[in-house]
């Protein structure tokens, strides 16, 4: 057996491991949505499995996924509930992103020490602006609140921005911009605001995160989401921020789309329309959307799953940057995939009728969730525009220019 061989058996174990946990991902997700967070339950059993580590390399406890493994256990976990897919998707991405440019020691201290750590953060700005300030020990202090933090009930760390203040002014790098990090704050830091009660994606946990003058210890104060170089030569290391948080938004997208094909299927074979003497299978309208929506769906998976291989290919067996047509290309792919699969869905939950409606139906919460999903930043569908700018001539925004793209990581040494 080929290293190749044993690497796609560990991902094909992967792939198994998800049916057979199958009855408890689909338990978790109902009861999700009550909770609109994943249970503690949930949560220990994806843990136990692996399933917020397999992202990272090996020498730090994981499975040194590629993205186009990632994409397909995404994929899978999400045709089975969306918002326990959504979970794994967050805190195996971060858990990942963070490992990358950490100090290898340190790293060794946060991942090996502790097998079952979860990584949550990002977001976006909430009510209290954040800043930052640097303390004579060396560390960090840090408040204000940060939205959207997936899986923070979960969470040992969270990840949040926010620029270095000296007292009321900006501290600034040796070029004169402003110092911003996403910081690495330990669990006792920060708190959970209750701001998430959403349609989509409900059991996800999206709350925001609020810290108070949180202390980041000096050793953890350089810490950060994404650094170049990275310590690790798999691909998805060096892949743009901007594409990293894309392409497993993709996957959700992928997953939420077979299955809600699946769905229609079922009932379709089963449905008998009112006033009608047969199924809602015979009905050539249904036929049409169900090929139409087939099609649709292998697209937009060939088209991702194309240009990601086209990425890792340009970084596999050396340590340069994405390009920009990879990039551009890789990005196209993922926005393509969450707006159409969305769409499929829309349609195959029209076409269903009145039986999609009720709240009991699968078709209905893959509605909420496709839509939940193609709204992320990263792959929502006002981005088509950067796109389409791109492929009329214009000069690409730094976000699509290949190389680093636009990094989260640490702030620049003081002058």
């Amino acid at each position: 057996m080929t290293e190749c061989d044993e690497v796609r058996e560990v991902h094909r174990a992967r792939l198994n491991k998800i049916e057979a946990m199958r009855a408890d991902i689909e338990k978790g997700g109902d009861e999700g949505q009550e909770l609109r967070r994943l249970t503690d339950e949930t949560v220990d059993k994806l843990n136990e499995a692996g399933f917020f580590r397999f992202t990272l390399p090996e020498a730090l406890g994981g499975e040194n996924s590629s993205s186009m493994e990632t994409i397909e256990i995404l994929e899978h976990l999400a045709a089975i509930d969306a918002s326990v897919a959504w979970n794994v998707m967050l805190g195996s991405e971060i858990n990942a992103m963070a490992a990358g440019g950490m100090d290898p020691d340190l790293a060794k201290e946060v991942y090996l020490d502790n097998p079952g750590v979860i990584m949550c953060g990002g977001g976006g700005p909430g009510g209290a602006p954040a800043r930052a300030e640097r303390q004579s020990d060396g560390s960090i202090k840090i408040s204000g609140q940060t939205t959207f933090i997936s899986g923070c009930h979960n969470a040992d760390w969270c990840f949040m921005g926010a620029p270095l203040m000296k007292g009321d002014e900006l501290e600034l790098d040796l070029s004169g911009l402003p110092i911003f990090n996403v910081w690495f704050l330990p669990r006792d830091q920060w708190e959970i605001v209750d701001t998430w009660d959403t349609a989509g994606l409900r059991g996800s946990g999206s709350h925001d995160v609020k810290a108070d003058e949180a202390v980041i210890p000096a050793k953890f104060a350089g810490v950060g989401l994404w650094s170049v170089p990275a310590h690790y030569p798999n691909p998805v290391f060096r892949m743009p921020t901007g594409l990293r948080l894309a392409f497993n938004k993709a996957a959700i997208a992928l997953g939420i789309a077979k299955s809600a094909l699946e769905t229609f299927a079922d009932i379709a074979q089963n449905k008998i329309p009112m006033l009608s003497s047969s199924t809602l299978a015979t009905r050539g309208s249904a036929q049409y959307r169900m090929g139409f929506s087939h099609a649709k769906y292998r697209a937009c998976r060939a088209f991702l799953m194309e240009a990601m291989e086209a990425v890792e290919a340009e970084l596999t067996g050396n340590d340069i940057l994405p390009g920009a047509q990879t990039t551009q290309d890789a990005r196209l792919a993922a926005i393509h995939a969450g707006n159409e699969c969305m769409e499929l869905v829309d349609l195959l939950h029209a076409t269903a009728g009145t039986t999609a409606m009720r709240m009991h139906s699968p078709l209905e919460r893959k509605l909420r969730d496709a839509h939940g999903t193609a709204s992320h930043r990263w792959i929502a569908h006002p981005l088509y525009e950067d796109l389409g700018s791109i492929l009329l001539g214009n000069e690409p925004s730094l976000e699509f220019a290949g190389g680093a793209g636009v990094p989260i990581g640490p702030p620049a040494p003081k002058a």
